[in-house]
């Protein structure tokens, strides 16, 4: 598997779990000194400098493209171009070249939605077609991806679309991801969803009898006592009203500013904030993964949570993972997956970028 703009390593892992070599396109150095504790391959990347070519003979492409231009805590500049890029898909679709013109853009870091398509089409018209392709980014993202299935599906690749929530997939976190599958065998269908639906001041035992209850903040940490999570956000627009969640429900959305999240114990008095290993954990990283470089709050935050990306890649290769087997590869040490990763590979792959 090929990964585009791979972080820290949220796509990584999932892929490892599953047994697949993965190698990776992360330009950022603090990204790229975790990805080197993990023993993940760590060469800075632009993917905009690459193409399928580089990776011969992997058969999946993933990736979620920086989120920054088109989150809505962001500066809106990839919303507000939204019409635009749609366009340029078009185009793309149409065998035309725009990057002179993505180029143009006001913020260049929204043009990169745009580079998994290019690799796709261009792994098509080398014959040498992707099997698989997933993609995810924030919700706001969904039209991109819709517009790219269109394309996909006109190429013959079976696709699926949609948003998914990261608590119904085992995740003890609040958090929604913009998803696209494309398969050319096989049925495409997203992921069904292995948890019941958060829902403030609902209790975790109503919802679909077939579904589990949502994880926990306090099952994950395993902090062994009750406290509540102050966010660093206001609430409805109100910079004094922050948002609360409990111990017993699933986390508000990990972001690069979690470390500025207050927490108290149930008589109100201030206790240890989250510290680094536990807000990865809350993205169902393992417990021990090696966080390195600066910026880790960051990192943390910009990563898919592995958990979601393990359900999804399983669902684009056709098969499911139940929660039992998503939380025993989570609650593994990470030295264990990562000391039996094809290092050999990644080795030869560092190779031939250099």
């Amino acid at each position: 598997m090929v990964d585009l703009f791979a972080g820290p390593g949220g796509l990584d892992v999932a892929a490892r779990w599953l047994g697949l070599e993965v190698y990776g396109f992360e330009w950022d150095r603090n990204a790229c000194a975790t990805r080197s504790a993990a023993g993940l391959n760590d060469r800075p990347h632009d993917v905009r400098d690459f193409g399928p070519h580089s990776v011969p003979g992997a058969t999946i492409l993933a990736g979620g493209p920086p989120c920054q231009t088109f989150t809505v805590a962001g500066s809106g500049a990839g919303r507000k171009a939204l019409d635009q890029v749609l366009r340029y898909v078009d185009r793309m679709g149409d065998g035309e070249d725009v990057t002179g013109d993505v180029a143009k853009l006001d913020d260049e870091r929204t043009g990169l939605v745009l580079e998994p398509l290019r690799w796709a089409l261009e792994a098509i018209r080398g014959g040498n077609p992707y099997e698989v392709i997933v993609l995810e980014q924030v919700p706001a993202v969904l039209p991109v991806w819709e517009r790219m299935a269109g394309i996909l599906e006109n190429l013959k690749y079976k696709v699926a679309p949609g948003v998914l929530r990261t608590e119904q997939f085992g995740v003890p976190q609040t958090r929604r991801r913009a998803v696209l599958i494309a398969s050319l065998e096989g049925v495409c269908e997203l992921p069904k969803p292995t948890h019941r639906l958060y829902r403030k001041g609902v209790d975790r035992s109503v919802g679909a009898a077939d579904q589990l209850e949502w994880e926990t903040m306090g099952s994950a940490l395993g902090r062994g006592y009750d406290f509540q999570v102050i966010s660093n956000y206001g609430t409805g627009g109100n910079p004094k009203l922050r948002g609360r969640r409990h111990s017993g429900e699933p986390s508000s959305t990990i972001t690069g500013k979690v470390s500025r999240n207050r927490l108290v114990d149930s008589t109100g008095f201030p206790i240890p904030r989250l510290s680094l290993a536990e807000a990865g954990r809350l993205q169902t990283f393992p417990i021990d993964y090696p966080w390195s470089g600066s910026d880790v709050a960051q990192q943390i935050g910009n990563a898919i949570p592995p958990m979601l990306a393990l359900h999804v890649l399983a669902a684009a290769l056709g098969f499911s993972v139940s929660h039992e087997d998503a939380r025993k590869v989570v609650d593994r040490p990470w030295l264990d997956t990562r000391d039996s990763a094809p290092i050999d590979h990644l080795q030869r792959m560092d190779r031939l970028f250099a």
